[in-house]
């Protein structure tokens, strides 16, 4: 039986089944039906397509139908209420997969963004160690950090940050001479800014030994299909927004935090709980709810009164139907095509931060502006990388490259050719420069 994309079953989870009922196969399953009634050809059915082309698929059958027209239409489909209880459940499940995502005991029910996680994150530290100092790295997402340093002047929090190596790692020496005894916490990210995995381990150790806590802030979540949950951490914040939600205008997004559970009653937002009722029957409850207005101001964890549940309906969803072998895919498709990309892109120009592992983004240094790459490459219809001038400037003209699992091997060939080829014409123009210098 060929397996079903919607189905989050594995070969070996169906094995499992099949053994639990005493059965051998599907076939032995199915052998009380008479052989007459069993189809024993392939559906004559249009060939299987990717996601991507059933969402193309889709969008054309809509420019079937009409579009933009105001309606008196009885008889219609109009609102209906939440029911509360499938809320709570939905939110307790993805709490529960959250958990086992990161490798942490209790997650919230969702915060407004990666970003205000990863501050929240830290006020959390500051709250649970008494220490009124933190330590970031240099590599965590640029508008992450400004998002800390909002609340962090407002909190009279100094913050200081510590620099990366030449593989875009955090630098642990300097990190053993920042952190002391008055630091709070220390926030890293990993896959950083770079697309480069941190050695998590051995930054916990030199947090640890001076009794800071670890924050480590996850912007992609599908890198926890094949890269090891930074455990060692105290606090996790996540950005879920790459579970299956699409971007328009700047959003939606779906933070997360996810700690210990002796750290539960400092952790901002709210915590779903399940429970039995009289009758013995399961239910599900608000059972923790830390911000201002269930609680006495002064006993709040945080004011962000923003919590993202119906994009955290979207990510629940997503990880439902993938499951932990399906994400593991996906996240394996991402890893291929980058690595890929960054094969080709450097047989023409420079790839950075080489000798460390990275997950699906990574950084090419051309000789031409990227900005100027970038408005070419957008007449073939493809968005070029980001470039990094506006935060590092000390990298010159480097731009940050993602592949992910939409991403095409033609469009990654189609950028690869446009890249080689403002290489060329930079290269050309230098030698004819010379040329007629050396003529002069």
């Amino acid at each position: 039986m060929t397996p079903m994309r919607y189905l989050p079953k594995s070969p070996s989870d169906r094995e499992a089944l099949l053994k639990a009922i005493g059965a051998r196969s599907i076939n032995d399953l199915f052998a009380s039906i008479p052989a007459e009634y069993r189809l024993e050809r392939d559906l004559k059915v249009p060939r299987q397509m990717a996601e991507s082309e059933i969402v193309d698929w889709f969008r054309e059958r809509s420019r079937e139908n009409g579009d933009g027209y105001a309606t008196f239409l009885g008889a219609g489909a109009y609102y209906h209420a939440e029911i509360s209880q499938g809320t709570l459940q939905s939110i307790f499940e993805f709490q529960t997969m959250i958990c086992e995502l990161t490798g942490m005991e209790v997650a919230n029910a969702s915060m407004y963004d990666g970003s205000t996680a990863a501050a929240e994150a830290v006020m959390m530290a500051v709250r649970l160690t008494g220490r009124r100092s933190a330590v970031v790295a240099n590599s965590l997402h640029p508008e992450y950090r400004e998002v800390l340093a909002t609340y962090a002047h407002h909190q009279s929090l100094p913050v200081t940050a510590t620099s990366f190596t030449d593989t875009a790692r955090v630098n642990l020496k300097e990190l053993e001479k920042l952190i002391t005894q008055e630091t709070a916490c220390l926030l890293v990210q990993s896959p950083n800014f770079f697309g480069t995995i941190e050695d998590i381990a051995a930054i916990a150790e030199i947090a640890h030994k001076q009794g800071a806590m670890l924050v480590v802030s996850i912007a992609e979540a599908v890198s926890l299909g094949i890269v090891e949950p930074p455990r060692q951490a105290d606090i996790i914040a996540m950005e879920a927004q790459s579970f299956g939600v699409p971007l328009g205008f700047g959003g939606p997004y779906c933070g997360v935090i996810a700690t210990r559970e002796q750290y539960v009653r400092q952790m901002p937002g709210r915590l779903v709980g399940q429970t039995s009722d009289k009758n013995g029957k399961r239910g599900f409850v608000l059972t923790l709810a830390t911000r201002e207005q269930h609680i006495r101001r002064e006993k709040a964890t945080s004011n962000i009164c923003t919590n993202q549940a119906l994009v955290a309906l979207m990510v629940n969803i997503f990880m439902t139907i993938y499951g932990k072998v399906g994400l593991r895919e996906l996240a394996k498709q991402n890893l291929a095509k980058a690595n890929y990309a960054a094969q080709q892109f450097g047989k023409h120009a420079r790839v950075l931060f080489p000798g460390a592992p990275r997950f699906n983004e990574f950084v090419v240094q051309t000789t031409e502006d990227p900005y100027a790459i970038n408005s070419r490459i957008l007449g073939h219809k493809i968005v070029g990388g980001l470039p990094l001038k506006k935060f590092y400037p000390e990298l010159g003209n480097a731009a940050l490259w993602c592949c992910t699992e939409l991403t095409t091997r033609t469009s990654i060939d189609t950028a690869v050719g446009m890249v080689a080829e403002s290489e060329r014409s930079v290269k050309s123009a230098k030698q004819e420069a010379d040329v007629q210098e050396v003529t002069r």
